[in-house]
């Protein structure tokens, strides 16, 4: 998950969410062009406490990019075009790191004591594996080149493969109050 990542929630006016919903998808792929712009998600609500709170996290690929989207016209449009189907202001909320990973449906993250306990999960049996399959295999290279190429296969097991489904496992766990 490269770049910055922003979770959004928005308040929907009750009776208006299949509204808003249709209005975001058109913005969504309408924003999808503009410049630095590399995702976005809608996170509906799940919480009965909270039964109109929907979540929009959006990727970037730099602040300045995100800083850019925010200025826009596009953004702004879209701001006056969902005005009567909200109710007050949007909470931003920039996600760092590891926190993209963590993100719950109301866009909020866990204490960072249970993301340390969950990437240590994922962590360190992906490290273990890649490290005991290519080390060996690779001892004609450089140290420092088998460390970076385990630490690359590691990487990438933990981005679309370990770390998603753990947070999945884990969700209750992780978000409970």
């Amino acid at each position: 998950m490269p770049g910055i990542h922003c979770a959004i929630t928005r308040i929907v006016r009750e009776g208006k969410e299949a509204e808003f919903e249709e209005a975001l998808k058109s913005f969504v792929a309408r924003s999808m062009g503009h410049h630095g712009t590399t995702g976005a998600h809608l996170l509906r609500p799940t919480d009965a406490s909270r039964p109109r709170e929907y979540g929009i996290l959006r990727s970037f690929g730099s602040e300045e990019h995100m800083a850019e989207f925010y200025a826009s016209d596009l953004f702004a449009d879209w701001q006056a075009e969902v005005a009567d189907l909200v109710e007050g202001d949007p909470v931003h909320r920039n996600l760092h790191g590891l926190e993209a990973f963590f993100r719950g449906d109301s866009g909020k993250t866990p204490p960072r004591w249970k993301m340390a306990v969950v990437t240590w999960l994922g962590v360190f049996p992906v490290v273990l594996f890649w490290s005991r399959l290519l080390a060996p295999q690779l001892s004609f290279i450089h140290p420092v080149l088998v460390t970076a190429v385990v630490v690359l296969a590691a990487v990438i097991t933990l981005t679309w493969l370990v770390m998603p489904n753990l947070t999945k496992w884990f969700a209750g766990w992780l978000h409970k109050p």
